[in-house]
């Protein structure tokens, strides 16, 4: 999937010269957290978030300093503070560096832009203007539709055949070892582990195969160097087996 695929294309923007106290107003009018900010011609200049907010003379939670580290931060710094913390109009507490994408971004690269820049928001721009916008929000809604899958076709042979496929696929999976049957779209799976963590992978693998109705787990976990047959109830904290 590409950012075209999920992004929202009727984009709330805000402009340079929009005072702060109305962008503030779209924001909490629409439930959104950040505005890209947009020339008339639709060049995306900045973008104002939560985050370009949150110090404000008007609130009090400007930074305070003492007066020897304002001596070594310098004027132009606290020049800087003043206005992010004093402005007026957006222009004057947007930031400036702007991470965008364009329409054809695969959504795996959004998603490390998102994580590496830290931000929840990215804008989809053409030719440099401003086209969509890909939220978190995007990302969410497109992983619930996909999550609702599609009518599995064949019956359980054809399941049991996609069930294989997928643990073949993984390289975590058991080379040998493992069973699957299916009847009336409950899988069965069993044979033997040597983590517990593979336990839970190997039921997710099969619980995302189209067609699945319920995955009952008969797999034996063996500690690899003892052969000691471990009962899940005893792994280490944090490698608790789910209940299914």
């Amino acid at each position: 999937m590409k950012a075209a695929d999920v992004m929202s294309r009727n984009v709330v923007s805000a402009r340079p010269d929009m005072p702060v106290a109305e962008a503030i107003g779209l924001m909490l009018d629409k439930g959104i957290s950040g505005l890209p900010v947009a020339e008339a011609d639709g060049s995306v200049v900045g973008i104002l978030t939560e985050g370009d907010l949150l110090r404000r003379s008007e609130t009090g939670t400007q930074k305070r300093r003492g007066r020897w580290l304002e001596l070594l931060l310098g004027p132009g710094r606290l020049a800087g503070e003043y206005v992010r913390t004093h402005g007026r109009v957006v222009g004057e507490l947007m930031t400036r560096e702007v991470v965008a994408v364009a329409e054809d971004t695969p959504l795996d690269q959004v998603v490390g832009l998102m994580e590496e820049n830290r931000v929840k928001r990215l804008p989809v721009l053409r030719g440099g203007r401003l086209v969509g916008i890909v939220s978190r929000a995007d990302l969410l809604r497109a992983l619930r539709h996909s999550l609702g899958g599609a009518p599995a076709a064949g019956g359980d042979a054809a399941i049991r055949e996609r069930v294989l496929a997928e643990i073949a696929r993984a390289a975590w999976s058991p080379r040998e070892g493992i069973s699957v049957g299916v009847t009336d779209g409950a899988v069965d799976l069993a044979g033997v582990v040597f983590d517990e963590k593979q336990r839970e992978a190997l039921i997710v693998a099969a619980e995302n195969v189209p067609g699945v109705k319920e995955v009952r787990d008969h797999l034996v976990w063996v500690e690899p160097v003892s052969g000691v047959v471990i009962d899940p109830s005893e792994a280490p904290d944090g490698e608790e087996r789910k209940g299914r």
